[in-house]
């Protein structure tokens, strides 16, 4: 068997997925340049899988330095690519660094691909494609939106990148498209660790339950939604984790009903920020300090999946609840802070 080449696997989910292809018996290379991650995660890895992936801090950007890499491992089998740039807001204020960071890379590795021979190709792409759903729940059919950010547009505009190149080479691709990555391994070796203000909702609950943030701001209560509060997919980290296993297996072997496929990955419900809030509490026993805020602009009122297609077509199905994503976040946190 092949190695298995991780883009950004230092990272949040990649991480975890680095987790589960070892325990699943693959090699694994990481590839990321620590810009949003630390080499102390591959601690955590091995203490959870007793396995050291193979690491090379490499910057995707550098065309020559990916060659390189690619001269040095000539055995990779398939390829996970996480590497990317992810904050919506950060994108609105500099678009040419997630042109440049998000679309770049993605090309090199598929230059790579072609030329080595490489046909297994898994993209981490984002329900943000599809911006405000005409119905609910989304399923992969529904019609992809002008995006709101250069960081959406970046998921749209890869995702037809890879499509052409399928329809051009022997490249075999599954997009992903996740709804919201939350909580931590069980075990507390491996977490969400965002580096400055948290973009996302759980970890600032954690941070502001943990003292680090003084208050969370919830962003509106009068959307037309049953508490007024913004609704989305919630999806334990592990769960998202083990689909992309799921899916390298169908590549692998061959079983994908065309050389691009995609698949919506998440629970199939929609909770909204307060009840994340008020399920946090009950949990946690910790009680928050939040207040209700003008709306943000950009937020999209309501989201969630329709995971029909990934539960019968790719044989996966999320299994954690929202109270195991949420206690596993917040004793993430209280070792991270030695609390």
């Amino acid at each position: 068997m092949g190695k298995i080449l991780v883009t950004g696997g230092l990272g949040y989910i990649g991480s975890h997925t680095v987790v589960e292809l070892q325990n699943a018996g693959f090699e694994v290379v990481i590839i990321d340049n620590l810009s949003n991650s630390s080499l102390e995660v591959i601690d955590g890895i091995v203490n959870i899988s007793k396995q050291k992936p193979l690491f090379e801090k490499l910057d995707l950007r550098n065309k020559s330095e990916v060659s390189t890499f690619f001269q040095k491992y000539q055995d990779i089998e398939g390829i996970i690519h996480f590497a990317a740039s992810k904050a919506v807001g950060e994108s609105v204020e500099n678009p040419l660094l997630y042109y440049e960071n998000n679309l770049n890379t993605l090309i090199y590795l598929l230059q790579e691909c072609n030329k080595n021979e490489i046909n297994n190709f898994i993209f981490s792409s984002s329900c943000t494609v599809y911006g405000e759903p005409d119905s609910l729940p989304i399923n992969e059919s529904a019609p992809v939106k002008k995006a709101t950010s250069p960081y959406g547009n970046t998921k749209q505009i890869s995702e037809e990148i890879i499509f052409d190149t399928c329809s051009v080479s022997n490249l075999k691709s599954i997009a992903l498209r996740y709804f919201n990555p939350i909580g931590a391994h069980e075990s507390c070796e491996i977490g969400e660790l965002p580096l400055g203000v948290p973009q996302n909702l759980v970890p600032f609950i954690t941070q502001t339950a943990a003292g680090l943030r003084e208050q969370l701001s919830v962003f509106g209560d009068d959307y037309p939604t049953p508490d007024g509060s913004c609704i989305r997919d919630y999806i334990h980290v592990v769960d998202l984790a083990k689909a992309h296993v799921v899916a390298l297996q169908r590549l692998l072997n061959d079983k994908g009903e065309s050389n691009f496929e995609i698949f919506n990955i998440g629970t199939g419900r929609g909770s909204s920020v307060l009840e994340v809030v008020n399920a946090f509490e009950k949990v946690t026993e910790q009680k928050l300090n939040y207040k209700i805020v003008d709306r943000r602009p950009g937020d999209v009122i309501s989201v969630y999946a329709d995971t029909k297609k990934a539960n019968e077509v790719l044989g996966w199905k999320s299994e954690k609840t929202m109270e195991d994503s949420l206690l596993s976040s917040w004793n993430w946190e209280k070792k991270v802070r030695n609390i």
